[in-house]
């Protein structure tokens, strides 16, 4: 009999025991992968990102996270290196065991991973890296919430054809994937308008003098320049257009480092009348955007702009499809993601096909101009906060 009930009594412990394991690990939060340049030359971007995926992780998490599960993040610095995000995406798949990755800021890091997340078979949302090619492979475990880099100038392009009515160009990029793809696909665009490109050159990241192309450009005498450049590139050129008195009718970025922030502070008043593409700006009319950029505002005392609304959309893109995922496998959570049809911040996000791309995201585009140090809307009309103003003023008559 006293047998029987130590037996008894073992049973109920094992049971109780295995029950607390249980609870315990049911209480365990999810771990989601988040991969960006936190170091190196591009953590101005990364550093914004991983701010915006932060506040839009702890507004999940407060409201019940994932079926009453809290997410938790795991970044990794890729320091914007194709081999550096590798490992970091190798890493998180292999040791961390995360059932999904998002994040991926560099075009060039982006193609390097992506490749790892379809060969391990988890799901890869990127939210900001923008070469065309990346969702032209027919990937089914990689999805893109951002436009590809080919249609960021559609904005422009519509500017262009209804405004500026330009007939020459200049086009200076970054030598990168997102520079060249986009480059390329802004001069096929120029042809498609009647814009003769006169001069088009490539140049290294980091640069210290952009004279001798610049030299090349004003001798050129185009109506308009269009870089595609980070932003400390971006500042120099248009520092270095101001002293060298280049005056075309308009400059314009292909988003990047035109709309941060730091590019006006380092460029200072040469900043003053800059165009850029941008995919997003606050006063849109979608749910949440103005309320996330106040938010911004306030915890950080600094502005955000498309590449942070880029990340906080992606945390609840990620999150909405973790709810409603049958289990939290990454085969499970990738069948969720293509299924996603929701608003968010950064606009509506629905992965489909067109053309040679699946599972991306199609958004509307539009165009910004600095104008005493504020970056304001300008086109279309729909969205515009202020005027532009074009031509732009020669450097000499400025105020």
């Amino acid at each position: 009999m006293k047998g029987l009930k130590k037996g008894l009594m073992a049973v109920v412990v094992a049971v109780l025991a295995f029950g607390m394991t249980g609870v315990a690990r049911s209480a365990e939060p999810i771990k989601v992968g988040v991969l960006l340049p936190l170091t190196g030359s591009m953590a101005k971007f990364g550093e914004i990102e991983k701010r915006s995926f932060e506040m839009a992780l702890d507004e999940i998490n407060a409201k019940g996270g994932v079926n009453g599960k809290k997410i938790e993040l795991l970044f990794e610095d890729d320091t914007g290196k194709p081999d550096v995000g590798r490992s970091a995406m190798e890493k998180l798949i292999s040791r961390d065991k995360v059932p999904v990755i998002t994040g991926g800021y560099a075009s060039s890091v982006v193609a390097a991973t992506a490749p790892v997340a379809q060969q391990f078979k988890v799901p890869f949302v990127i939210c900001t890296g923008s070469a065309d090619d990346v969702t032209e492979k027919g990937y089914d475990y990689v999805f893109r919430v951002n436009p590809p880099a080919s249609e960021y100038p559609n904005a422009v392009l519509s500017f262009l054809r209804t405004v500026a009515k330009v007939k020459t160009a200049a086009i200076l990029y970054e030598n990168t994937q997102f520079g060249q793809s986009s480059s390329k696909a802004f001069e096929k665009d120029c042809a498609s308008v009647g814009i003769k490109v006169l001069v088009k050159e490539g140049y290294q990241a980091g640069a210290i003098d952009f004279k001798p192309v610049l030299t090349k450009v004003k001798a050129a005498n185009p109506d308009m320049i269009y870089m595609v450049s980070y932003v400390m590139d971006a500042s120099l050129l248009m520092r270095q257009s101001k002293e060298l008195r280049i005056n075309p009718k308009l400059f314009i970025g292909g988003g990047a480092g035109f709309t941060l922030p730091e590019f006006a502070r380092s460029a200072g008043d040469a900043a003053d009348g800059v165009y850029s593409a941008t995919l997003w700006v606050d006063t849109l009319p979608f749910p949440g955007a103005r309320e996330y950029a106040a938010k911004f505002r306030k915890k950080y005392g600094s502005e955000t702009e498309y590449h942070g609304a880029e990340a906080y959309a992606s945390m609840y893109v990620v999150a909405d499809a973790l709810k409603r995922a049958k289990s939290l496998t990454p085969k499970d959570v990738r069948n969720a993601l293509a299924a996603t049809n929701m608003k968010t911040a950064f606009g509506p996000v629905k992965f489909v096909s067109y053309g040679k791309k699946t599972q991306q995201n199609k958004l509307d585009t539009y165009m910004v101009q600095w104008q005493k140090g504020v970056l304001e809307a300008v086109w279309p009309k729909s969205v515009a906060t202020k005027k532009y103003i074009y031509p732009t003023p020669h450097w000499d008559k400025r105020k």
